[in-house]
This record gives structure tokens, sequence and C-alpha cells, in this order.
């Protein structure tokens, strides 16, 4: 059997049926939104590995923390013999897990990039040969069966991602994992938790404007997918804390009024002077809040850690 094995379960048009969907959706609900998913493209993907070097941008330092100090803990615990992991891309920060769970079998990397599947799985299996990859080519956040795999298994989600979804679709993607767990099986979860307002706007709105250019790359995929005429510069990016609902959000604001075409879906959409499209919520978390939300998926909280200065934390969670 080769040590390499790539399934994809994504039609090869699913991505454009996807963003047509999204943005028609988007540009025409109230508020307008488009997902930050579609930040994502090669420039894209590169702008957000410069943020998390950022001195603003504490998540991935913070995570970092505790994936060194806890990762032979988190192996030790689980006895991991499957590991999977959600939006897996360059699957850099899960090379601590590996290193430390001796008795893996398979790492199932699920990402929408076939490229970065690939580049990731062949430089694992080079640093540990012996292990299988199983790399799938699917969208995690809709309906996944994973290939059989030997158990136990523990499937991680990482980089406080869980915090882009609304609550209602946070309470079904969890439902969703739970139903891929059985007993024995493990979710590691890594949630950005509540703190001050100014550390949080200032990890999204840096003083270099790399997050700017981050958040209005999402008009320059619009505008080369779909044939629209975004531009970006008549957009300002701003980032605000929602106190009541406990998330930031990054909005791209209208300079003026302005119309933009978006051919391929025949839209021609007004905004007005200060109006604004809505492009990510990052929710943070408190343990009570992460602990009931695994609760009502039927899930049940065993282990909490967070780096020193408890800014982010990681959660091992089992079904019941």
């Amino acid at each position: 059997m080769s040590p390499f094995l790539l399934t994809r379960t994504l039609p090869e048009d699913a991505t454009d049926a996807a963003l047509r969907a999204d943005v028609l959706r988007g540009l025409t609900g109230t508020p307008k939104t488009l997902p930050p998913k579609w930040f994502y493209d090669a420039h894209g993907s590169d702008l957000f590995e410069r943020i998390t070097e950022l001195p603003e941008y504490y998540p991935t330092r913070a995570e970092r923390e505790i994936l060194v100090g806890r990762s032979a803990e988190i192996a030790s615990v689980t006895g991991a013999r499957t590991l999977v992991e959600l939006g897996s891309g360059s699957s850099e920060k899960t090379r601590h897990l590996i290193e430390a769970l001796t008795g893996l079998h398979t790492y199932v990397p699920v990402d929408v990039s076939e490229s970065a599947l690939t580049q990731a799985g062949q430089a694992l299996i080079a640093e540990r040969p012996g292990l299988q990859v199983h790399a799938l080519i699917a969208d995690f956040t809709a309906a996944l069966a994973l290939p059989r795999t030997p158990g136990p298994r523990l499937v991680a989600f990482l980089g406080g991602t869980i915090g882009n979804l609304p609550p209602v679709e946070r309470a079904a993607f969890l439902g969703s994992i739970r139903g891929l767990l059985s007993p024995g099986d493990a979710l590691l979860l890594g949630t950005d938790l509540v703190k001050d307002e100014e550390v949080l706007v200032r990890a999204y709105d840096d003083a270099a404007g790399v997050t700017a250019a981050f958040d209005k790359n999402v008009l320059t995929v619009v505008n080369r997918e779909l044939g629209a005429d975004f531009d970006p510069d008549a957009f300002d990016h701003v980032a605000l804390w929602d106190a009541r609902n406990e998330w930031i959000e990054m909005r791209l604001r209208s300079r003026a009024d302005q119309t933009v075409k978006v051919p391929a879906l025949g839209l021609a959409v007004e905004f007005a002077a200060g109006e604004e499209l809505r492009t990510e919520i990052s929710a943070k978390f408190r343990r009570d809040s992460v602990s009931a939300e695994l609760d009502a998926a039927g899930l049940s909280l065993s282990h909490w850690w967070t780096d020193s200065e408890g800014r982010f934390a990681l959660s091992l969670s089992t079904c019941r």
C-alpha cells in the first residue's frame, strides 16, 4: 500500500459553484456579507502567513506554545492511532502532535487545496517513514466521511477557526463532528479566548496594514473568478469588537456611493458611502461557553489547556 493516498470528495467544479452561491447570497443580503474562506487564494494564504508573524497577532504563537508544551500529554491521554486534521493547510502546527503520537498509524489531513495536501503529506512521509497519509480534498463544513483507519482517532480543529462560524452553524458543525467519533475517539479544539478589546482589535487591524490587504483580497478573488469590478481602494478595512456577541467583525467600508458589477452573476450591486460589507466574524470564547457548546453536541470536555498568558485554549473532548 502506498504511504500517500489522495481522495477527492469535492466535484471538480465545486469551488466555482460554492463561490457563485456565496457571492450571490452575500451581496444581495442585508447586511452584505462574503464568507472568509474566499480570502485564501495563493496570495491570500501568503498574506495570512505574514499575519501570523505580526507582533499584534498572538493566536498562532499562543496555540503553538500549548502544542509544544502539551502534545506529549495529549498523546498519552488519547493514544490516537489516527489523527484527522480539519483545514490542515501546510500541516505545520500539527507536526508537534505527530511527533508526540508515537503509535500513530495514519494521518488524515482534510483541506480544499490539493496542492497543499500533496506537498504537506509527502513531506511528512519523508520525515516519518511508516506513517500512512490519507488526504481528503473536502469541505469540512459539509457532510464528511472519513476513511477506514485504526482507532482510537483524534480529530483536530485548530487555529481558532471554529470562531468563524456563526452560532447556529457552529452547533451543526460540532454535531457533525460528534457523528464521526466512536467511543474512545476525541476532538482537539482550538479556541481564542475573550480578552481586552484593544488587544483583540489590534490583532485584526495591524499597524503595517497586512490584515487590511488580506481583507481586501476577497474582492480581488471575486474580481478574478467572477469578472467583478470591485476597486479594493474604494473600501476601507474595519475591525470592530461586538461585546454582546463576543466576536470580532472584519468589514470593508465603502468610501463613496458606488455600483459594483458582477457579470458572471448578472448583478449590479449598489453601495452607499459608509456602507459596510462584512467579511469575517471571529468569535472569542470562555471555558464555560466552550463546554456548553460541546455538551449540546454530545461531547464532554475532559481537558483544558491555555498558553502562559491565558489568551488561547486547546480543549480535549470525548463522545458520550
